[in-house]
């Protein structure tokens, strides 16, 4: 099975190509290949293009744990790169398909950066979903063992809990991202994210990713995050995102429609070998 590995600002995933798949893409597939330690590793598998592309280009996407999830920034960056790479779209907008809705996307500065249109982000209980709460979102509480954090949710896509924090850190984040993203409140499970304000221009975020666990980047998680802080009336709305990984650049219209700008970095093209599987299922 061949496969083309990239990293957007630290989150890797891999593409596999349908037409080069020799396995369906079952969960414990999905598990051995993004496995640091028996696998390729990955933060997640990109899977397409599917289909035809006369209107756009279909994509699923799959965190390491073998759940799909609905969209994902970093992962779509990357999926455009990996197409402009292909010969398949050129310096004009494109448009993607996933299971969170369809995006435009355009490939930069000899593929060096990638722009997404990420849609509208959402912060209705409903759209979410979030339970037990009406209307949108925003300043509620959650309680955690001893501790009680405010937050606010929003979908761009996809679920998120932006909870705020005076002094995000990757401890925090790992110490309270695994209950919050599996808290009763969120059906479909979330994202976490822990947001703290640096200036009108600027936020810094530590992530839990829904799947995946502490996560360096993503480019979902810095669009909601930095639609709460612009929504809050922190920011302005253009907003450098820093992460560990590295920065992203959110812009917003009023409607709240958000674009994402940042970099992608091809890794390497390889080949799974045909008995790894096997093997791996005998360990």
């Amino acid at each position: 099975m061949k496969f083309h590995k990239y990293h957007g600002l630290g989150n890797d995933y891999i593409v596999i190509d349908p037409q080069e798949a020799t396995l369906p893409l079952r969960e414990e597939i999905i598990r051995l290949i993004c496995d640091r330690n028996y696998g390729v590793g990955s933060d997640g598998i990109l899977y397409g293009p599917i289909g035809e592309h006369d209107e756009h280009f279909s994509l699923r996407i799959f965190n390491p744990d073998g759940s799909e999830a609905e969209k994902s920034g970093n992962g779509l960056r990357i999926f455009s790169r990996y197409l402009w790479d292909r010969g398949l779209v050129e310096d004009m907008p494109f448009s993607i398909f996933t299971k969170g809705g369809l995006v435009a996307a355009q490939v930069l500065d000899e593929g060096n950066s990638v722009r997404v249109e990420m849609g509208k982000v959402s912060f209705a209980a409903d759209a979410i979903p979030v339970i037990g709460v009406t209307g949108d979102v925003l300043n509620q509480q959650i309680h955690i063992g001893d501790r009680t954090f405010k937050y606010c949710a929003a979908t761009i896509g996809n679920p998120h809990c932006v909870i705020l924090d005076e002094a995000a850190s990757p401890e925090t984040a790992k110490a309270f991202g695994p209950a919050i993203e599996n808290h009763a409140l969120f059906p479909n499970r979330t994202n976490v994210q822990f947001l703290q304000v640096l200036d009108r221009d600027r936020i810094k975020i530590e992530i839990w990713e829904r799947g995946a666990g502490y996560t360096l980047a993503s480019g979902s998680s810095s669009t909601a995050a930095a639609a709460v802080a612009h929504r809050l009336g922190f920011c302005g709305n253009n907003i450098e995102v820093n992460m560990p990984g590295g920065t992203l650049n959110i812009s917003f219209l009023e409607d709240f429609s958000a674009t994402m700008t940042g970099p992608v970095v091809a890794i390497c093209d390889g080949e799974i070998r045909g008995d790894f599987f096997e093997k791996s299922r005998n360990r």
